[in-house]
């Protein structure tokens, strides 16, 4: 056995599969086309929210005028509107048929005529109707000697108090898409580097590498060192999308709540350590069992399939009551954990002391799972041929 301290040993495994994994063409390749592909995604959604907040409206004829107050009057409404003077009514509507425009307006203030191609939103319709009636009560008031401006100031200083028993979060909408942006980054990074850490457990079994590193170092160490390698390129690959899609969203004012984001990409990393530990010990000690890469799957689909059920029961019970006795449940839960509690944090919706449990929690299930994977691990790894049995490995 050689002289290397255990944490040496740990820290040289560890080194040769994070310089394996980081250095690979797959790994930097595989990491451009993911960001990329969030880029082209956040592009779209900046360009469809912008759309989707705005009108493009045409006036003709005695409906110029208008243009301002149309503006106006739609901001108090929450849209947008870009006017366009048009000279010819006709042309204008061949373009309301084409999409390009969504309304054309022409007529008196007071007789004002819509064309659209299918249906008026109701934003647009209601700061019409609110504009048109608006030019009409200044009209009868210039016609009864009032002053039209003073009855504005004196509408304008009316005011309804409210209180809210239970104030709406008008970022909820945005802090439910960081948390499942997160759950699902989570979800990817403990599927694939889990699956890498079997993988190369079972590369190294059925080459008998694991025997010449066996020679030097005991099994506990290879183990921890592949899982911690591992883990940190998974990190790696974690923070890198993470960081370029919060610049991304922010530029793009695709999202508002730049701190959210900024929070929940900090703690995804927080339980990325949690859940990799916890899941990648059992995907290798699971691996050590076979000696073939065609037989990693049939021990590894359990495990699997646990993941994607914690995702896709996470993602819709954060999303029809992230609240619920449920989902709280669950993601208190080490396996469910990992990917829910981070998303509910997200959304602020996970109290401190549920945090703090789930932490905890998780602490103690990876440190069981760990040493039960270890044990496995150390029992197995050096068997070839056959299919190990689980209760062969724990003797």
């Amino acid at each position: 056995m050689s002289t290397l301290t255990p944490g040496r040993a740990v820290f040289l495994v560890a080194r040769r599969e994070f310089l394996g994994k980081v250095r690979a063409k797959s790994f930097v390749w595989g990491t451009v086309v993911i960001v990329a592909v969030m880029a082209g995604y956040v592009l779209l959604q900046s360009v469809l929210f912008a759309d989707a907040g705005r009108d493009r409206v045409a006036l003709s004829g005695q409906a110029t005028v208008l243009a301002e107050p149309l503006r106006e009057t739609a901001r108090s409404f929450g849209r947008e509107v870009e006017v366009v003077d048009v000279a010819d009514p006709a042309a204008a509507e061949e373009r309301v048929r084409s999409g390009e425009l969504d309304a054309l307006i022409t007529g008196a203030s007071d007789d004002l005529r819509v064309v659209v191609e299918e249906s008026l939103g109701d934003a647009l319709r209601n700061s019409l109707d609110l504009l048109v009636k608006q030019q009409v009560l200044d009209a009868s008031f210039a016609e009864a000697g009032v002053d039209p401006a003073e009855v504005a100031r004196n509408l304008d200083r009316a005011r309804v108090e409210v209180v809210a028993l239970e104030p709406r979060d008008e970022r909820r909408g945005e802090r439910l898409a960081v948390g499942l942006v997160v759950a699902a980054l989570l979800y990817y990074s403990l599927l694939v580097y889990g699956t890498m850490v079997a993988q190369g457990v079972v590369e190294e079994k059925s080459s008998r590498v694991v025997e010449l590193l066996l020679a030097t170092l005991r099994p506990w160490q290879l183990l921890l060192g592949k899982v911690t390698g591992l883990g940190l390129v998974g990190l790696a690959q974690l923070v890198v999308i993470g960081a370029v899609g919060l610049v991304l969203s922010s530029v793009s004012g695709v999202l508002d709540v730049a701190g959210v984001a900024g929070g929940a990409l900090a703690t995804g990393v927080l339980w990325y350590l949690l859940g990799f530990f916890l899941y990648a010990t059992v995907f290798a000690a699971a691996a050590s069992l076979v000696s073939r890469q065609e037989e990693v799957q049939s021990v590894l689909t359990p495990i699997s399939a646990s993941i994607a059920v914690a995702f896709v029961v996470g993602i819709n019970l954060m999303i029809t009551d992230p609240t619920g006795i449920a989902v709280t449940v669950l993601s208190l839960l080490p396996p469910f954990a990992p990917i829910l509690m981070p998303g509910r944090m997200a959304m602020g919706v996970a109290p401190p002391w549920q945090v703090l449990l789930a932490v905890v929690l998780a602490l103690v299930a990876a440190a069981a799972i760990t040493w039960l994977g270890g044990r496995v691990y150390s029992n197995a790894v050096l068997r070839t041929g056959g299919r190990v049995r689980l209760r062969d490995a724990l003797r």
